[in-house]
């Protein structure tokens, strides 16, 4: 509208104004008799202006206004510049290379906008598909980006939070210290804290972006509870191993310092001593010997040879070889197979190992006059194989460690064994495809359980 309203204000000012000037005004400063000759000529000139700037204004509006007017309106309608706004209307003439240039201007503007669009839904994908949580805020605390694993981080479930402050979405009081900390020094600053939510341990860097955004602070989290993890394990591992060898170490040493003050001489008491003797060496002979072959199944330098075998003769093998221990603990070992157990594909000695280290544990932690019942039962696509005993039971906090190396609950200390044999356990079940696990309750017995595929 504005257009159209100066365009008709250029032609009044370039063509009527003058036509007024001309022959309207100056014939007035003519005297009388000059002006009453001129009136039949001025009138003529006058009708004649009014046709020709008709005229030009129907050929100006025709030519050159009408296609402006429509390259005006396209223009508003297509103001995003988007990829689909068509083809812009041609202008007549003079005017094509105009709308020669506009159209290359337009075209890549669309290409630059494309590009920049491409850029942006990249940009957005890799940020919310990062594995390391990402958040970004003013000095006040006002969060302005936040992708998705910063909030699983958190256990805040995924919604809109834009706007919204770190205290309100985050509710980490860790956040808002480092937040305070980053405005004070407007240098980076790190934390690491744990957030009791989701017993996880994380790392934070808030890092202060005045020169890329002004006043704008990235927070980056990292989840380092895998890592933590592993430094317990390591630990408890390391803490574990001097245990068990100071153990035994002790032993021999205090048993040869016996036989240097004076008990060689004693023959009964020497071989008693020395009877002792060999079973700690044997111990340490059998620590050694799981280490090894632990190491040996971590590392993938046992073949397994596998072949087609009955479940239930597994069980049978394990159970006949435990039968004896079994007995002379006092306790009642129960074999009940489902029947018409399909076949599975297993290196058969390894899986009996399994069996027999299960076993083992449940005679080691069931008292006397106690039941121990090992039975097998198609589930789905695998073959689940199962240890259940009556004895002391496990506590809920040792559940998820006790197939580690060495790991023993409290209770076990005073047992007797290397604390390898369910790591051992569990490593050849995962070579096998398949998986193993444990339910318990203190003083209520525990069920071992592994999966085999058929």
């Amino acid at each position: 509208m504005r257009l159209k309203l100066k365009f008709f204000s250029w032609i009044f000012i370039t063509i009527a104004l003058p036509f007024i000037f001309f022959l309207i005004i100056l014939p007035g400063t003519l005297p009388d008799r000059q002006i009453l000759d001129a009136i039949p000529l001025r009138w003529a000139v006058i009708l004649i202006g009014i046709i020709y700037s008709s005229l030009a204004t129907l050929l100006i509006g025709n030519f050159i206004l009408k296609p402006l007017f429509s390259l005006s309106d396209w223009i508003g309608e297509n103001a995003f510049l988007s990829e689909g706004m068509g083809t812009p209307p041609p202008l007549p003439g003079l005017l094509s290379p105009i709308m020669r240039n506009i159209s290359g201007k337009i075209t890549d503007m669309q290409q630059e906008i494309s590009q920049l669009q491409s850029d942006r839904k990249m940009i957005a994908a890799l940020i919310q598909n990062l594995n390391d949580g990402l958040l970004i805020t003013d000095k006040q605390g006002n969060i302005a980006l936040i992708n998705q694993s910063a909030l699983t981080m958190f256990g805040v479930s995924p919604g809109n939070y834009p706007g919204h402050s770190i205290v309100e979405v985050l509710r980490s009081h860790h956040v808002s210290e480092l937040l305070q900390k980053v405005v004070r020094t407007s240098r980076e600053q790190s934390l690491s804290f744990e957030v009791p939510a989701k017993k996880s341990y994380i790392q934070c860097v808030a890092t202060p972006l005045e020169e890329d955004l002004n006043g704008s602070i990235l927070f980056l989290f990292q989840d380092l509870t895998k890592l933590r993890r592993l430094e317990i394990v390591r630990r408890d591992f390391v803490s574990n191993v001097s245990h068990e060898l100071r153990t035994p170490i002790t032993s021999l040493k205090l048993i040869a310092e016996t036989l240097q003050e004076g008990a060689l001489q004693e023959p009964e008491n020497a071989k008693i001593f020395l009877s002792r003797m060999e079973n700690e060496i044997d111990n340490l002979t059998q620590m050694v010997e799981e280490l090894l072959e632990l190491s040996r199944i971590e590392s993938g330098q046992v073949p397994l040879e596998k072949h087609p075998i009955n479940p239930e003769q597994i069980i049978t093998k394990a159970a006949e070889r435990m039968a004896l221990q079994a007995e002379r603990a006092g306790l009642q070992l129960v074999l009940r197979p489902e029947k018409d157990l399909p076949e599975i594909t297993v290196d058969a000695p390894r899986l009996e190992q399994v069996l027999i280290n299960l076993i083992h544990n449940a005679i080691k932690f069931t008292n006397p006059g106690g039941k121990i019942l090992v039975s097998a039962h198609k589930d789905k696509n695998t073959v689940t194989f199962f240890v259940r005993d009556s004895g002391i039971g496990i506590p809920p906090r040792d559940l998820d460690r006790i197939f580690e190396r060495f790991y023993k609950t409290d209770r076990s200390r005073s047992k007797r064994g290397t604390g390898l044999g369910l790591s051992i356990s569990r490593h050849l079940v995962e070579l096998h495809g398949g998986r193993i696990w444990a339910e318990s309750q203190p003083n209520q017995g525990s069920t071992f359980y592994f999966s085999i595929p058929v």
